[in-house]
């Protein structure tokens, strides 16, 4: 049993090299290339066109217009940068232990405000590194008074503190807890508020911005794949009909039979 001959004839690159199969690729790349732009074109767009859900966290809106005393802070309110003019409760000022700020575990200074209208409100002041430091600062903050129209983010509360109590050691911010702290307690806001900017003494409280999700336009996402797609297709189209014509001139048609 004898093995079949090779297939003689032209290789697949000697027909590529052939001036027209270059002109036809040439051809391929252009129309590869405008795909490709309209592919990127249509991305952007998809980007361009998202939209961020929820509402704007970084921008500062009255606190009083988004949360209402003695309720839960929903996520529609939590992380929101709120304004409200504030004034300190002279001798309720506390100092909160284990408190991690950038990496770094130290204490807060936490006040006893109420807005223009009475209502309650834990304000978290800032950072320090050492309880002598937070003494001092709380001090001070104890007698501030009046702190006008303050800005800074508006966070929920926290669970309740497992911390010593015997020795009078807080950690946790929970307003609700702080009822039984404060004495001219009458309505209190469910969260908290940290300053953006502390008090003399005390290191601005790290509280970033939430991530937001955002919706990407999926039609025009969906248009930018069907681009990179007919960009291979042009390639491909090239490549199958040079293939073509490599097999016909490997396996040329045998010649019609003559006439009678």
């Amino acid at each position: 049993m004898t093995d079949a001959p090779a297939a003689s004839g032209p290789s697949f690159w000697q027909v590529a090299r052939r001036p027209k199969w270059i002109a036809g690729l040439v051809l391929a790349l252009v129309v590869a290339g405008v795909f490709a732009f309209l592919g990127r074109w249509q991305l952007e767009r998809s980007f361009d066109e998202s939209r961020v859900t929820g509402p704007d966290t970084e921008l500062a809106v009255p606190l009083r217009d988004i949360a209402q005393p003695q309720m839960g802070v929903g996520s529609e309110v939590a992380w929101r940068r709120v304004s409200a003019d504030l004034e300190i409760v002279p001798g309720d000022t506390l100092i909160l232990s284990g408190r991690v700020n950038t990496d770094a575990t130290g204490w807060w200074v936490v006040g006893h405000a109420v807005d223009a209208d009475g209502v309650s409100l834990a304000v978290a002041a800032g950072w320090a590194a050492t309880e002598e430091e937070a003494l001092a600062a709380a001090a001070a903050f104890d007698e501030a008074g009046a702190l006008g129209e303050v800005t800074g983010r508006y966070l929920p509360p926290e669970s309740p503190q497992q911390s010593d109590f015997v020795a009078g050691k807080r950690s946790a911010l929970s307003p609700a807890e702080f009822l039984n702290i404060w004495p001219s307690v009458d309505e209190i806001y469910g969260g908290y508020l940290v300053l953006d900017v502390p008090p003399t003494g005390l290191v601005a409280i790290d509280a970033p911005a939430p991530a937001r999700e955002v919706e990407v336009n999926l039609l025009n996402l969906f248009y930018a794949l069907e681009w990179v797609v007919f960009a291979g297709a042009a390639g491909f189209i090239w490549w199958r009909v040079v293939k073509d014509e490599v097999d016909r001139e490997r396996d040329p048609a045998e010649p019609e039979p003559a006439g009678p």
